[in-house]
């Protein structure tokens, strides 16, 4: 059973920085394709990225793009997800998980369904 735990969310302000992780134990990371998702308050969960697990192509939401940066660690056994001019709308709980496959389908998705859910990483932008 792929695990998966992220953290690294905080508060924030408007136009700062934070990286979320999403390590994974027991198993190697790179085996696998690797999406973030998030989910704000009385939103649906939507697709935030995603990295491909042979050649690391990544994908992007439209909202994001530009502005977060996916990455992996394969000696940390994690994926990275720095996300720079943070903006309100990006206030939500983060999660990451295991996707059969990275495309921009997989990373614009709406209520991506996954059948092991971590608790995620809560993001707040707020001034």
């Amino acid at each position: 059973q792929v695990q998966l735990v992220e953290s690294g969310g905080a508060l924030v302000q408007p136009g700062e920085s934070l990286r979320l992780s999403c390590a994974a134990s027991g198993f190697k990371l790179n085996y696998y394709h690797i999406g973030w998702f998030r989910q704000a308050p009385g939103k649906e969960r939507e697709g935030v990225s995603c990295i491909s697990k042979s050649d690391d192509i990544t994908y992007y939401g439209d909202s994001v793009k530009g502005r977060f940066t996916i990455t992996r660690d394969n000696a940390e056994n994690t994926v990275y997800l720095q996300m720079n001019s943070l903006k309100p709308e990006d206030t939500a709980i983060y999660y990451c998980a295991a996707v059969p496959i990275c495309t921009y389908e997989i990373a614009t998705s709406t209520n991506y369904r996954y059948p092991n859910w971590g608790q995620g990483t809560q993001v707040t932008v707020s001034s």
